[in-house]
């Protein structure tokens, strides 16, 4: 039976330290703050900013919450974020994605100073990253590496198979995994991949970001291998007060029998993309 890798557990120590050094900063006169921007009402969108809400007030941080109408045009929202980079009690800019059709996501992402940029998506943060330059990690790949390290998973040497390339967790995972301070051999599987259980199958370490649920099924797993499962996906199930269930790309319950160490859905590489964009905010307000 895998290592269940409790993301909740392990995220709650990285929020305890965010909030001491909240505490330290407050005391020196700063209160670390993010402001959150939601355009339209997405209900996953509003599940999301309620949770990242309630995560600055446990740290003891300001938040600034800011919901728009999905009509509001995008020469509004970039008028909104000119006034927040030059806003000095603001620490760190989140936009809450997607956007509407009419607002061009990039042109919104551009518009974020790069100074504020904590869930670490703007080209100057991608090109640090890249690069190895000190800058703001994106929040759920940063996470995900954290937890390999925290369960002291080996990653010098190993093979790392990701299902998915998207901007906000495939390709910056790819980027971090081959950093020499983790040193992993990286697979990236995508839609162009005839059949990526041949590389599931050699994983060391499997990441499963696509988004459809039950995805990677028992046979594409390599026995005692870590799974990283980053789907959170909505199944509809009637017995449910909400109607539906929270899945993960991976079939946890036939894969937890095989694998070496799993992450469950929910309570697993969620917790920690919070966690990190906490980290990346009192970072934030702790460079002069």
């Amino acid at each position: 039976m895998a290592i269940i890798i409790d993301g909740k557990a392990i995220a709650a120590k990285v929020r305890d330290d965010v909030r001491l050094r909240t505490q330290k900063l407050t005391e020196r006169g700063i209160r670390p703050c993010l402001a959150v921007i939601l355009v339209g009402e997405n209900p996953a969108s509003v599940s999301y900013v309620t949770g990242k809400e309630k995560a600055l007030a446990e740290a003891g941080m300001d938040g600034r919450d800011i919901r728009l109408p999905a009509a509001t045009s995008e020469a509004e929202l970039l008028a909104l974020i000119a006034a927040l980079n030059a806003d000095s009690a603001v620490h760190g800019i989140l936009v809450q994605l997607p956007l509407p059709p009419h607002i061009s996501e990039d042109r919104v992402i551009n518009a974020i100073s790069p100074e504020k940029d904590v869930d670490g998506f703007h080209p100057v943060s991608v090109g640090n990253m890249v690069l190895g330059r000190p800058g703001f990690l994106p929040c759920t790949p940063n996470g995900i590496v954290y937890l390999l390290k925290e369960m002291q998973i080996k990653t010098a040497g190993a093979h790392a198979v990701i299902l998915g390339r998207s901007n906000i967790v495939g390709k910056p995972l790819a980027s971090l995994l081959i950093r020499r301070d983790v040193n992993a051999t990286v697979t990236v599987c995508h839609t162009g991949t005839p059949d990526f259980s041949l590389y599931t199958k050699q994983a060391d370490i499997l990441i499963a970001a696509v988004g459809k649920p039950g995805l990677v099924t028992a046979g594409m797993v390599k026995p005692g291998a870590a799974v990283i499962d980053v789907g959170v996906n909505r199944v509809p199930d009637s017995s449910r007060k909400s109607g539906f269930v929270l899945r993960g790309d991976v079939d946890y319950d036939a894969i937890e029998k095989i694998a070496g160490w799993i992450t469950p859905v929910p309570g697993g590489v969620g917790p920690m993309t919070i966690a990190m964009l906490m980290r990346n905010v009192v970072e934030a307000a702790e460079t002069p």
